[in-house]
């Protein structure tokens, strides 16, 4: 069937001045954050929104995520610094020879790492409702060894109870959690403070949930872009709403970093990266034999 869509990557494309304008607006949002890349689609279109005075409205989104589509086909824009999940694999794992798997033993050698949450008198983990920020959540969390989970949208009954279980094996859980500021993020947050509270105090646990973002002071003090709330969700809501992607990621890795540092016990966390380093190096060193 015959189709007026690009497909693969595209050599000519003669976009209009006001499309052509929107990609170098792009342009300097990826190279101001290239070290945070790859963003996702929301959080360059809330920065647009903010720096760039582009329309906050859907139309105007999808209008975005056209433009993108022909830009990084048309090479104007690194396929690798917006994220865009879809595709999902679980491949069968096998080595190639015996020498591989050895070179494969010499490298984890090299890269060990404890658990650097262990001996820490409560442990951490960040829990976000938008799974596109996942990966950049995970890099901003992975120095103190924090684990990010995402599991979109109003969690099941299954993935509260099993991780209410779960989060009995240890003395003291704390869930760092960041959604958006509308009637169905703050609902989402309270249902699982009020879940998992319930399941875990049934096996005898001990965790809290505290809302790290997007909250009412962190809307005023950044001035976040807002959006009255929508008519079809009746839920108690009051104020604008806010998306967590419309946080800056840099402001977004300070507001998290912090979180982690106030709340880790630095004396702890030196103890363990010293334990690291000292069986990294004996690791290597035996290894090395291989």
């Amino acid at each position: 069937m015959a189709t007026t869509r690009p497909r693969g990557f595209i050599n000519t494309w003669s976009p209009q001045r006001d499309t052509l304008e929107l990609v170098s607006n792009v342009q300097a949002i990826l190279r101001e954050y290239s070290d945070i890349t790859p963003l996702t689609l929301r959080q360059i279109f809330y920065m647009l929104v903010s720096g760039y005075g582009f329309d906050k409205t859907e139309k105007a989104y999808k209008r975005l995520c056209e433009t993108m589509n022909r830009a990084r086909r048309a090479k104007l824009i690194d396929m690798d610094d917006i994220r865009d999940d879809g595709l999902r694999r679980q491949t069968p794992h096998g080595w190639e020879c015996e020498a591989s798997i050895l070179a494969t033993f010499r490298s984890y050698g090299r890269r060990f790492r404890l658990n650097r949450q262990q001996n820490q008198p409560v442990h951490l983990m960040v829990w976000c409702e938008a799974g596109g920020m996942l990966p950049q959540l995970a890099k901003y969390c992975e120095d103190y060894g924090v684990p990010v989970l995402s599991s979109g949208g109003f969690d099941s009954v299954t993935t509260k109870h099993n991780f209410a279980r779960e989060a009995c094996d240890y003395d003291a859980v704390e869930i760092l959690h960041i959604g958006d500021h509308d009637p169905s993020g703050v609902h989402m947050c309270s249902s699982l403070d009020e879940d998992l509270s319930a399941f875990v105090d049934h096996y005898g646990g001990d965790i809290t949930v505290t809302r790290l973002a997007v909250t009412p002071s962190q809307i005023r003090r950044m001035d976040l872009p807002k959006a009255p709330a929508k008519r079809t969700d009746n839920r108690s809501f009051k104020g604008l709403t806010t998306q967590a992607e419309a946080i800056p990621p840099r402001k977004l890795r300070e507001i998290v970093q912090d979180a982690l540092s106030d709340r880790i016990d630095a004396a702890i966390y030196q103890e363990t990266l010293a334990e690291e380093e000292a069986i990294r190096a004996s690791l290597t060193e035996k290894l090395a034999s291989l």
